[in-house]
């Protein structure tokens, strides 16, 4: 059976022939070569990829990037497509699952909804959905940590997991797929199908948050 990581890459993959290089993305301004570049960087430059965090490296990331964006389309997509190196700790199927899956399910909405269309744009299959509630599960503390309100996340099917306790601002509720919960907790909620309840002030200061790992 193939691995969730790779399952993910190939699907991605498949939506960047289908749009092309010159397509918008929810990391505006990039656009989907800007996108494929960023992962392959990520993936099989690690001499560019400290730049990600590190300000001082930013610039020799951006000029590393330019370069792959340049590379002719299907070439830049067989890239991504053909997974990590083999030199890489992620060729082993959990690795790759543990640090890519949610990186490339992540990024995959970003295109998908480029447009800013709001809700699911694709089915997933129920193991998808089970990983990514699982990755909620182990993850959604750090995903809201900075959130200066309660945060809690409810599956319509009745899953339910406390991310952030409740402050004196209040608490707010997500209810929704995990792949929508997901994509709140790396800051996309204004694409996610999501039922928010809680009062308007903590709602707004939960939306103001920097949210995700970053």
């Amino acid at each position: 059976m193939t691995h969730l990581a790779q399952l993910e890459r190939d699907a991605l993959c498949d939506t960047f022939v289908a749009m092309g290089p010159n397509a918008p993305t929810l990391c505006s301004p990039w656009t989907t070569a800007d996108l494929a570049a960023h992962l392959v960087v990520r993936e099989r430059r690690p001499d560019l990829a400290p730049g990600i965090w590190l300000p001082p490296l930013a610039s020799r990331l951006e000029s590393g990037m330019e370069e792959y964006a340049a590379k002719p389309w299907p070439e830049l997509v067989e890239l991504v497509r053909s997974g990590p190196p083999k030199w890489s700790p992620a060729q082993f199927a959990g690795v790759d699952d543990a640090f890519n899956f949610i990186e490339y399910f992540i990024h995959h909405e970003d295109v998908l909804r480029g447009d800013e269309t709001v809700g699911p744009q694709r089915e997933l299959s129920p193991r998808e959905s089970r990983a990514l509630w699982k990755m909620l599960s182990r993850m959604a503390k750090v995903f809201f940590r900075r959130s200066p309100v309660g945060v809690v996340l409810r599956t319509p099917e009745g899953q339910s997991l406390e991310a952030r306790s409740a402050t004196e601002l209040g608490t707010v509720v997500l209810e929704g797929t995990p792949a929508e919960l997901m994509l709140a907790a790396y800051g996309r909620h204004r694409v996610a199908d999501l039922e928010v309840t809680g009062g308007e002030s903590a709602v707004d200061a939960l939306w103001a948050a920097p949210l995700g790992l970053t």
